[in-house]
């Protein structure tokens, strides 16, 4: 049973709204941490490893090192404008 399933007895949920927001907030910030990972694992993998071996190269680490600096300011600058319309 998930955490938004309602107990078997038939009662209803005793989950505030404030629980339930909490809960989703979670759960966001996790899809948003592995769409983070999976965007530079991709993005910057492919960019920066161009032959890849058991350890990173200087040049290589430099590279996803700037790569991945470069993903979470655009996604900053995306989120502030996002934000600031309303």
């Amino acid at each position: 049973m998930d955490s938004f399933s309602s107990p078997s007895s038939g009662s209803s949920p005793k989950y505030s709204a404030e629980d339930l927001m909490d809960q989703l907030k979670v759960q966001l910030a996790q899809a948003y941490a592995e769409e983070f990972l999976e965007t530079v694992r991709g993005k910057c993998f492919e960019k920066c490893i161009t032959k890849p071996g058991s350890s990173l190269s200087g040049s290589e680490s430099s590279c996803i090192s700037r790569c991945t600096e470069r993903y979470i300011e655009a996604t900053g600058i995306i989120g502030r404008a996002l934000f600031n319309q309303r």
